[in-house]
């Protein structure tokens, strides 16, 4: 009996070894588009506001050069594309990433471009809780093409390393969640939880995130 419990655990044990094979084959990032476009600079577009906070557009795009920077692409100043854009009238992101891609490419001359999305920036409150948190997803389109290069999305929330002890009881619940709303008040952290957000969309390291630049020395050297 005990000898039938213990070859019944192996094979257990052996099933979801596989099936958990199976599941990180599956989700494994096919970078071939990546690989063979291999571009060298990128034109980061203002991103699509979907939260209800207005300075979401551009506190994101002011953190999201840095990390592209870092992984080593050639990346278009941000401030010498606003001007650009405002110039020949185009005054919003949507309007910005509606554009034709060669059209884009024929103004600032890059390989590709960035369009991203910000579905959550800034604080949200419930009865017993609240958080700042910073979400968004992202495409890297080839503007030569039009077609997508790679994409991606990424998440920071202030609620990551909360302590879960709810000894307290509900009353503990209801002071901790009072005292994180004044916090949150007196102090706006979304800008620095963009950052965070944008740098888990953009460094590279692991699987799914966007590879090196042809301007690092990573470069081609290691496949995540």
């Amino acid at each position: 009996m005990k000898r039938q419990r213990l070859l019944s655990g192996l094979s257990l044990a052996a099933l979801a070894l596989v099936l958990s094979g199976c599941a990180n084959q599956a989700a494994y990032f096919d970078y071939a588009p990546l690989r063979a476009a291999h571009p060298a600079s990128i034109l980061v577009l203002p991103p699509v506001n979907r939260s209800p906070d207005v300075n979401a557009t551009y506190a994101m795009l002011a953190q999201m050069t840095y990390p592209l920077a870092e992984a080593g692409y050639y990346v278009v100043p941000v401030a010498l594309m606003d001007h650009a854009f405002k110039e020949n009238g185009v005054q919003n992101a949507a309007e910005t990433q509606a554009l034709a891609p060669p059209k884009l490419r024929e103004i600032f001359g890059a390989d590709a471009a960035l369009y991203t999305e910000i579905t959550e920036y800034g604080a949200r409150y419930q009865v017993i809780s609240s958080e700042t948190a910073v979400a968004a997803r992202t495409k890297l389109v080839d503007l030569r093409t039009g077609a997508i290069l790679w994409s991606g999305s990424a998440r920071a929330s202030s609620a990551e390393n909360r302590n879960n002890n709810t000894g307290g009881g509900l009353a503990g619940l209801l002071v901790t969640a009072l005292v994180e709303q004044v916090v949150n008040n007196l102090a706006d952290n979304s800008y620095t939880y963009a950052g965070i957000a944008s740098k888990r969309l953009l460094l590279p390291g692991t699987n799914g995130q966007i590879l090196f630049g042809p301007y690092s020395p990573r470069y081609e050297q290691a496949k995540p």
